[in-house]
């Protein structure tokens, strides 16, 4: 009983320790969310696309600058009923450096990934060695958009053209910006979003994909929800993917904020930088001047010339109760599930960055002290302190 006890005390006081996460869902004001979900007590009409997801679904057309948009009800089926969608079959060139429901969506779907190294500096997909990749059996691109940094979209594009490949973007990372004026969602044969709450933006848990060809939409009409076309029709084996609409109802509510909230992000990207930036072996995001960002993350690269290690700035924080993220550690063709299936050597500036990256906490109203409070932490492991 008493050694029960301990370990119940010691995970209290973690628990209790952990004041400043690496993320927090943003939500509206409380009496926001009550007044907008008030009718759905009177019309019952709770999920299987009701008005909610109506006017969500419109709203997001509208501000994703997108033709055509199907919600979802989280971001990774949103993916994998693409990809089913689109019919594909045997190989889709993709990135190890994703979280793993990439990988995921892609065997799911009964096709076979084939990794693509990285870009050192973007943490994107390398196009450089994607052609070398392709065989007869390629059928897609899968690149991801990697802490709102954008793919090389010209290049991917001219590739795909080329080879006649289906190009589906993740841009789960990417909500809300735009890339030479343009929408994220506009790219590609489409894209894939995830409003989970970590995200900058969010529906509770939710997804969209945005795409070109309305025969896709269609499809993917029919796929998550069960592929049914009728009373008494079922046209494709199909999946439940709705999104209710008490998720609907959050994501309106929090795209009337969304503007504020990437302002509040880019204040505390900023607050960072002016600690972080300049410092010998600290390596941040280069940000690129044909997109505009939505400061989702915030992700440092410690090399060895700043003298201490990724995992010992992670240790540090976290006996302060400050919550940082080794994401993506470990990378996708590394994890227990795909092992000895991949060789994780073919990406090696995948394998390094995953080493070496730390995400830092980054939420609208993170204040600027607890900022400076992370990077004193972190300055000192290098024998420096702020000023």
């Amino acid at each position: 009983n008493s050694k029960w006890q301990l370990i119940k005390i010691r995970k209290k006081k973690c628990i209790m320790s952990t004041n400043v996460l690496v993320t927090r869902p943003s939500l509206p004001p409380m009496d926001e969310y009550i007044n907008e979900i008030k009718d759905l007590w009177e019309n019952y009409w709770i999920t299987n696309m009701g008005e909610k997801h109506q006017l969500l679904q419109s709203q997001l057309k509208s501000y994703l600058q997108t033709d055509h948009i199907e919600l979802m009800v989280n971001g990774h089926m949103s993916l994998e009923l693409t990809l089913q969608a689109m019919k594909l079959q045997g190989e889709v060139i993709t990135t190890p450096y994703t979280f793993v429901s990439t990988t995921h969506a892609i065997v799911r779907s009964g096709l076979t990934p084939i990794f693509c190294d990285i870009d050192p500096d973007t943490y994107t997909m390398d196009v450089e060695k994607i052609e070398s990749l392709i065989t007869d059996d390629t059928s897609a691109i899968l690149p991801v958009h990697v802490y709102g940094n954008v793919c090389n979209i010209e290049e991917i594009e001219k590739i795909a053209s080329k080879y006649d490949l289906k190009v589906i973007y993740d841009a789960c990372h990417s909500f809300g910006e735009t890339y030479k004026g343009k929408g994220v969602g506009s790219y590609g044969n489409a894209s894939c979003f995830s409003f989970h709450a970590t995200k900058v933006f969010h529906s509770i848990e939710g997804g969209a994909v945005c795409y070109r060809e309305p025969e896709l939409g269609k499809r993917l009409e029919y796929l998550k929800n069960f592929g049914i076309d009728g009373p008494e029709s079922v046209l494709y084996i199909g999946a439940n993917a709705k999104m209710n609409e008490f998720s609907a109802a959050m994501g309106i509510c929090n795209l009337r904020h969304i503007e504020q909230e990437i302002e509040k992000r880019k204040h505390i990207d900023h607050r960072y930088k002016s600690h972080l930036e300049g410092v010998k072996g600290i390596k941040l995001r280069q940000e690129d001047p044909n997109v505009l960002y939505n400061y989702a993350y915030f992700p440092a690269v410690f090399e060895s010339e700043f003298g201490a290690t990724r995992n010992e700035v992670f240790d540090a924080l976290a006996q302060e109760g400050i919550e940082a993220r080794k994401y993506f550690y470990p990378i996708a063709n590394s994890l227990e599930c795909y092992r000895r299936r991949f060789d994780v050597s073919e990406t090696p500036n995948a394998l390094h960055l995953s080493n070496h990256i730390l995400t830092l906490p980054i939420y609208s109203d993170l204040a600027v002290e607890e900022v400076d409070h992370i990077c004193e932490i972190i300055l000192k492991l290098q024998g420096k302190r702020l000023l």
